[in-house]
């Protein structure tokens, strides 16, 4: 009877937390095809220079102690409110320092607009600190539907203002201010319907063994955040900001779809496990669902957006894009892992072993460092080869912990999702063939889509796929049944 109360929840959560996702990633991926034909790869490379810093301060202003209060199984007002407290303080600590170090980011990349760029981007970090207790309470208590609205509203809102400023000649500012003006509203969204208000109290002794989970996961997450900006602050430093678009541009289209299903099973697979991380088979079969489930809908989605890539950016965003199209090809194949990443960690920070998961990030970002600083002197795609060698050797490290905490060996994952791994290829294949024929884009990228869908899905069934059947069951499930005569 948990079991199936236990599965509900998470099919629950994960409906409107891929709901959420796919909603908001829609409506902005209208307006960026937009903001796309109207702006130019300056304009994007010059706000993605400023958005490097913001990312890596945001995840350091948590200090890893709202992740800390998912896992903690029992927690009450006197928790909340004392990490609320020590989270604001330190935003506006961290806001503080950006502000008056905003010109040597300028200087760095003998760039003097930026300056003002990194002030204004950085007020997210405030905002976030606002609002911060409202999404960890609804986040621990898998509360995903409010997520859906608050967000819906943000991408609404934020999606007017940057075509406003986009048609009246803002430039990069465009952007801006619809990543300014979506965090504002879907946070005031979420603290009305949390209906959170902090209280006067503060206790560091709670605080304290919070601290010593969440600190090792908040320099986890920065690590691996810094690492992935790398890639964008060498481009842009050491290349053009014009490369740097092309090579964001690239990465964008894929991460609109790893981002909806990855960060849905990572917002709902990390507070489930918690609760299960004492029965270590439950936790084990759902380590493995979420892996196997997960890499049957992404691997077919990446190999079909590799395979369409270049019909999608000449239709959508001109020829002028088709420089991204490298970018996109490598990003699909690194990204499709993604999922397999996620579950393993997922699990490795559930059962509660942060210094685990940090030792993990450590190592992996070494030997990146390494792989990275080694390519950069030989141009872009040796770059992009040496981050594709990365990740394939980094779901090598993230799975090694799991065999002996849960059982659940490298060699029993690999088992896991070659299947889908193979057909994917089959059909990246097929897809690809299309363009021999010598059609239109349009008529090129009407016959792909059917064809990839026709291939996988078909061989999923013929081939008797267990991901398939399971996914099919659960959907009978969801639909409601007939009433008996």
């Amino acid at each position: 009877m948990a079991e199936t109360g236990m599965k509900k929840k998470v099919l629950s959560g994960l409906f409107w937390k891929y709901a959420e996702r796919c909603c908001a990633q829609g409506v902005t991926f209208i307006v960026g095809i937009v903001l796309a034909r109207t702006l130019t790869p300056d304009d994007y490379g010059l706000s993605s220079l400023s958005a490097i810093f913001i990312n890596i301060l945001t995840l350091v202003g948590d200090l890893g102690l709202g992740n800390a209060l998912i896992q903690k199984k029992e927690t009450d007002e006197l928790d909340y409110n004392s990490v609320y407290y020590i989270n604001l303080a330190l935003n506006f600590v961290l806001y503080a320092i950006i502000y008056f170090a905003a010109p040597l980011g300028a200087k760095f990349y003998r760039e003097p607009r930026i300056t003002a760029m990194i002030r204004v981007s950085a007020l997210t970090l405030i905002i976030g600190a606002l609002f911060s207790m409202q999404y960890t309470i609804i986040h621990k208590k898998m509360l995903f539907r409010k997520f859906f609205y608050s967000t819906i509203a943000g991408t609404i809102v934020s999606s007017f203002v940057g075509i406003y400023m986009a048609v009246k000649g803002y430039g990069t500012w465009a952007i801006i201010g619809q990543n300014l003006s979506n965090t504002i509203i879907s946070k005031i969204v979420l603290a009305f319907m949390a209906k959170w208000t902090p209280k006067l109290m503060f206790s560091l002794k709670r605080v304290k063994p919070l601290y010593k989970f969440g600190w090792k996961m908040m320099v986890s997450s920065a690590i691996d955040q810094f690492y992935n900006n790398m890639y964008s602050l060498l481009i842009g430093r050491w290349y053009t900001k014009t490369d740097l678009a092309y090579y964001n541009r690239g990465k964008q289209y894929p991460m609109y779809i790893i981002d909806n299903l990855n960060s849905s099973i990572n917002s709902v697979l990390f507070p489930a496990l918690s609760e299960k991380q004492e029965n270590k088979e439950e936790f084990k079969k759902m380590v493995r669902r979420s892996i196997k489930t997960s890499t049957f809908l992404v691997f077919p989605c990446m190999a079909g957006l590799a395979g369409t890539g270049r019909a999608l950016i000449t239709l959508l965003i001109t020829e002028k894009w088709l420089p991204a199209l490298p970018f996109l090809w490598f990003s699909c194949f690194t990204y499709a892992l993604w999922p397999v990443h996620t579950a393993n960690l997922q699990a490795v920070k559930a059962i509660g072993r942060s210094d685990v998961f940090l030792n993990l990030e450590v190592v992996k970002k070494v030997y990146g460092v390494i792989i990275l600083i080694v390519t950069l002197p030989f141009g872009l795609m040796a770059m992009m080869w040496g981050r594709v060698f990365s990740t394939i050797l980094s779901s090598f490290v993230n799975a090694s912990p799991n065999k002996k905490l849960i059982g659940y060996s490298y060699f029993e994952q690999v088992k896991d999702i070659l299947p889908a791994f193979l057909l994917s290829g089959i059909m990246l294949v097929c897809v690809l063939a299309v363009e021999l024929l010598g059609f239109n884009m349009w008529l090129t990228l009407l016959i792909q889509v059917p064809v990839g869908v026709i291939v996988y899905a078909g061989g999923a069934k013929l081939f008797k796929f267990e991901s398939f059947e399971y996914l099919w069951l659960t959907v009978k499930e969801l639909l409601p049944k007939r009433k008996q005569a």
